[in-house]
């Protein structure tokens, strides 16, 4: 195998253990989160979507199809946008977990940032 066909590999890899991880973060921090009628709706929600982030990530990479792919680009794009918005609502419902959000939205935001690029360079 060669040297850019092993780096194309390791990045694949690195890749989908980033979103794995960041779907493994967003669990533990919900964890952190208070129960109440108002966070309950909004732990679930965020569960939801920081773990399918990387669930479809690893579909995108199994897609049958360009178009297949960008589709399931397109819901990891939707669904690291909808994590953003549950960890701020999460921190305006529980106002000292802020410096443990902020983490989490960064790499909400990256991530975000790196599936709308990739859906825009698949036509």
């Amino acid at each position: 195998m060669t040297k850019d066909k092993n780096d194309q590999i390791k990045k694949k890899y690195d890749f989908e253990e980033r979103t794995a991880k960041f779907g493994e973060d967003i669990i533990k921090f919900c964890k952190k989160v208070p129960r109440s009628p108002i966070t309950d709706p909004l732990i679930i929600q965020l569960v939801k979507c920081g773990t399918s982030a990387g669930a479809n990530y690893c579909e995108a990479d199994d897609a049958e199809s360009k178009s297949d792919f960008r589709h399931k680009i397109g819901i990891c794009k939707k669904e690291t946008r909808e994590a953003k918005h549950f960890i701020r609502m999460i921190v305006v419902a529980v106002p000292q977990l802020k410096e443990d959000a902020r983490p989490l939205w960064q790499e909400a935001k990256e991530l975000n940032l790196i599936f709308n690029s990739i859906y825009k360079k698949v036509k």
